[in-house]
Parts: structure tokens; sequence; C-alpha cells
């Protein structure tokens, strides 16, 4: 269950406003735009009030794991917020296909033709569908979700021509254990050869890295909110 944000925390604004000022100082010194870069606050394992905070502070785009969790925290979030924008960055089941596409604005984690056909179906039942991003397991990682990289164009041939789903970009979780910016490379590289130019990659330990190499959003979570509550 999500953990309500404790005042004696760590400031979240104050966190937030470094994360941005690191993220501007990264794309000056690449010679972007920080404009370009979108921050998804990832706020998993946090209750409601640090979303609150995180939004006073001027923050819009959140990002959560699981939909369960988001289903009973984002809704009266959303109907107070209705330019609050919340991304799926964790893997998505097909039996909670529909209730993605019922709450979720982007959905980062499609990775098999049989989750775009779910996804496709609830579009059509439900009339509405988020923007998607095909998640690429760059590092050929067994327990990690993802699509290989050599099965990406396919994927997106599937999804995006025959079922006409809104396919924007590519995202990827580099291994812990290898340089994280030679996947990046990769996915920027397979992005250019898929004509798609949005790309999310970069968490809170890499994340200036992968705005050097061509983030468009990053996914940052503990530098924002702290430390992870522990389960009880």
């Amino acid at each position: 269950m999500a953990s309500s944000y404790n005042p004696t925390s760590p400031d979240i604004a104050a966190n937030l406003a470094g994360v941005r000022e690191r993220i501007a100082l990264a794309a000056r010194e690449a010679g972007r735009d920080p404009a370009e870069i979108a921050l998804v606050a990832v706020a998993k394992t946090f209750g409601p009030d640090a979303v609150e905070a995180a939004y006073a502070a001027g923050q819009r785009v959140f990002g959560e794991n699981r939909v369960q969790e988001a289903q009973a925290k984002y809704p009266d979030l959303k109907a107070r917020h209705p330019d609050l924008v919340l991304h799926l960055i964790g893997p998505l089941q097909t039996n909670k296909a529909e209730d993605a596409v019922a709450l979720f604005d982007v959905i980062e984690t499609l990775d098999r033709p049989k989750l775009a056909r779910s996804l496709a179906k609830a579009r059509d039942k439900l009339g509405r569908c988020p923007d998607l991003y095909i998640q690429v397991n760059t590092g050929g990682e067994e327990q990690k979700a993802g699509c290989a990289p050599e099965a990406a164009g396919d994927l997106l041939a599937r999804t995006r021509d025959e079922l006409g789903l809104p396919v924007i970009g590519l995202m990827c979780i580099p291994p812990i254990d290898e340089p994280p910016a030679l996947h990046f490379g990769l996915l920027k590289k397979l992005a250019g050869e898929l004509g798609l130019d949005r790309l999310s990659m970069g968490m809170s330990g890499d994340y200036e890295a992968a705005i050097t190499v061509g983030a468009t959003s990053v996914r940052v979570g503990s530098a924002i909110f702290g430390e992870r509550p522990k389960p009880a």
C-alpha cells in the first residue's frame, strides 16, 4: 500500500528544483534546449500527499509502476488537477489493459503483440487511448520486460500500422551492471531507424547521461521523493 508523504521527509519542492537544475545543465552542456526534456516524477509507493507536494511545486507529469496502486491514488488527484499527466512505466498484464487505458495518459511499456491487441480492444470499448512507447530490452535480460531490439520494428508495424495505436517513442531500462550510455545510444539509434523521436530513458542515477545521448523524457523518483518506504 502506498505510504503517505511525511512532512519530515526530504523536501520535495527543493529536490524537484535541484533535479530541474541538473536537467537544464545537462541539456545545455549537450547543446540542447532544456524545454525539450520532460521530467516524469515517479511516485510509486508514495501516497497522494507526496504527489500533492510535487504538484504544488509545479510538477505536472507523474509515473507509476502498477495499475492497481495508481487506481487507488490518482482518480481523486486527477479530478482535482485536470492538467496532471500520468505515465505507466511498469510492466502491464493484458488483463489490466482496459484499466490502464482508462486511467493513464501515457503507457511506456508496450512490449508484445498480445498486449497491443488488448490495448486496441480497450480503446475500441472506451473510446480513448493513451500515447504509447515501445519498451525495448536493450540488455537482453530474461527477467526484464521489453521486446528485443530486433523485434521492435515488427511490433511497431503491428501496433501502429495494423491496429492504429498511437506509438510515439521508445523506452528502455539499462542493466544495472553495464554503462547506461551504451544502452541509451542503442535506443536512440533504433528510434532513428524506426522514425520515432521520443525517447524515455534515464532514471535518478543516470538521467544526465540519458539527456546527453538524446532523452526526451527522464523518469526520476528517489531523487525527488527520497528513499522508498520499506514494506511492512
